[in-house]
This record gives structure tokens, C-alpha cells and sequence, in this order.
């Protein structure tokens, strides 16, 4: 009779740092200035990531749902490719990357998971509805008509004023993405707000008051430098954010859970010792 033993219990990461991944704290610092904005101003609507990995952004996106709102993470996990230079970049890059793993850490720090769709970004404009989403991060194929086809797709899926993040847009691996987000700027009408060392934050809704405000919010701050650059006839914003401050973090599930500092060790040499410190005040 043969047994099949069950799967090892998967590491409960404690701290949103635990989970692997791409998420530095410039950008932390502006998904929860943009998410945050929203929130204040009652911009209500859906979130969205195209490509996943572990979790780590997608925890943080998690935290700012509000109400009824849907967060939809589409990514292919440990699913085929739909073609051969997609498959090759996902064994290059992402081979250790399933589905399990990216729930278990989810779940460490949400009790609900978001909605997924395992499948390829091709698909997400026929799965989420029209006009649905506030802010969306695209993260998923490095590969340039994978990268087209998904910006098309969130211009569609975004509302009125939405938030689109570009992930790997000046990467020197990634040219495609490069190409895309350039390309979506010189032709879809997409409008540079920042970009980081790592993404492209950009909206095809209205530009000046947004813009302003976060031009405000980045001269209040010493922990990072930026400037003005016009492009594409708008001033867009370059940040270095190498010394940011992360903002506050999601809490883990299971914080609680983490082992407790050691207790100070206890002996039996109490009775020695006060014996030692009475000896010494007799000489």
C-alpha cells in the first residue's frame, strides 16, 4: 500500500521584506501616496496586477481595497506558456515561482484572497469589466507585444482619472518593455507622471492636479531627490529615491506568531552567589 505524504507547510513571512521580490521603498512610498489619494478623495473602483511572482506588491496593493472593491491578479504561475519565447523568459526568470506559494504569502498578511485568473495577461480584458479599475500594475511578460497588448488592455479596463505602474521599463534585459511604455506614450495618449529607477507611473485621465499634488508631497520630503523633465509636452517627474523611507507596511497574520525574544537564562546559583557577595563583605 502506497502513501502519499502531504506538502511541506510553506514559511509564514512575518514582515512584508520576507516575501521575495522586486518592491523597493521609492515605489512603496508612491503606490501608497497614489492609492492613498484615491482613498481620501473617495475615488472609488477595482484594483489590478498583471504578473505576480511572490506577492510582495500585490500584498501591498491588498491593504488599500475598500467596500465592494475587486483586486484582480492575473499571472501564470506554474501554468505552460502560451508560446515559446514566453515559456523560455519564464524558465529563465520566474522558474520557482507557483501558485501556492503566492497565496500562502497573500494569506499570511490578508484573509481573502484577491480574485486570480492563472492563465496569460492575454485574457484579463475579457475577464475584468470595462472602465472597473482605479490602479493597475503591469508586471507580467517582458517580452515587447505581450507589453503592448496588456497597455491596451489597461487603458480599457482603467476609469476616468485611473493609474497605470510600469515595472522594468528601463531595464537593460527588459528592452521591450521600454519600447512599449514609449510607445504607448508617443501613441495611446498616456501621460508621463514619474518614473523611478524601476517603474513608469503614468494616466490617460487628467493630468495638472494630480501632478501638482504629488510635485507638493515630493518637495516636502529630505529622503529623496527629484526634477522635471518634459516629455511628450508634459513636465514629468524623475525621482531617486535610494535613501526613501518606506512607508507604514501591511501587518502579517501571524506577526503574533514570530518566536518572542529570549527570556533571560535562569540558574540555580542564586543561593552561590549571594553566598560569594556575603563571603567577600566578611574579608
Amino acid at each position: 500500500m502506497s502513501t502519499t505524504s502531504a506538502p511541506e507547510a510553506l514559511p509564514r513571512p512575518t514582515r512584508l521584506s520576507d516575501v521575495k521580490g522586486w518592491f523597493f521603498p521609492a515605489d512603496q512610498m508612491l503606490f501608497d501616496w497614489f492609492l492613498g489619494r484615491q482613498r481620501d478623495r473617495d475615488q472609488l473602483g477595482d484594483l489590478l496586477e498583471l504578473g505576480a511572482y511572490l506577492g510582495k506588491s500585490a500584498i501591498f496593493m491588498g491593504s488599500y481595497l475598500q467596500g465592494a472593491e475587486t483586486f484582480t491578479v492575473c499571472d501564470l504561475f506554474d501554468s505552460p506558456a502560451p508560446d515559446d519565447p514566453n515559456s523560455k523568459e519564464m524558465n529563465r526568470s520566474y522558474s520557482t515561482l507557483t501558485r501556492r506559494a503566492f497565496e500562502a504569502n497573500y494569506r499570511s498578511f490578508h484573509e481573502e484572497l484577491p480574485e486570480i485568473i492563472q492563465a496569460p495577461s492575454s485574457v484579463v480584458a475579457d475577464e475584468v469589466t470595462a472602465d472597473s479599475c482605479r490602479f493597475a500594475h503591469i508586471d507580467a511578460s517582458h517580452l515587447y507585444e505581450h507589453v503592448h497588448g496588456d497597455i491596451l488592455a489597461v487603458r480599457e479596463l482603467l476609469g476616468p482619472d485611473g493609474i497605470v505602474v510600469l515595472d522594468d521599463f528601463r531595464a537593460e534585459h527588459c528592452p521591450g518593455v521600454a519600447a512599449a511604455t514609449w510607445g504607448a506614450v508617443a501613441t495611446t495618449g498616456l501621460k508621463p507622471l514619474c518614473i523611478t529607477a524601476t517603474k513608469f507611473y503614468g494616466t490617460w485621465g487628467a493630468y495638472d492636479e494630480v501632478h501638482e499634488e504629488l510635485r507638493g508631497m515630493l518637495r516636502g520630503r529630505d529622503d529623496l531627490w527629484h526634477g522635471v523633465e518634459e516629455v511628450a509636452g508634459y513636465p514629468m517627474i524623475r525621482i531617486d529615491g535610494k535613501k526613501t523611507k518606506a512607508p507604514a507596511q501591511p501587518v502579517s497574520r501571524y506577526e503574533a506568531e514570530a518566536p518572542a525574544p529570549p527570556a533571560e537564562p535562569t540558574t540555580r546559583t542564586g543561593g552561590f552567589a549571594r553566598l560569594t557577595r556575603t563571603l567577600k563583605g566578611r574579608r
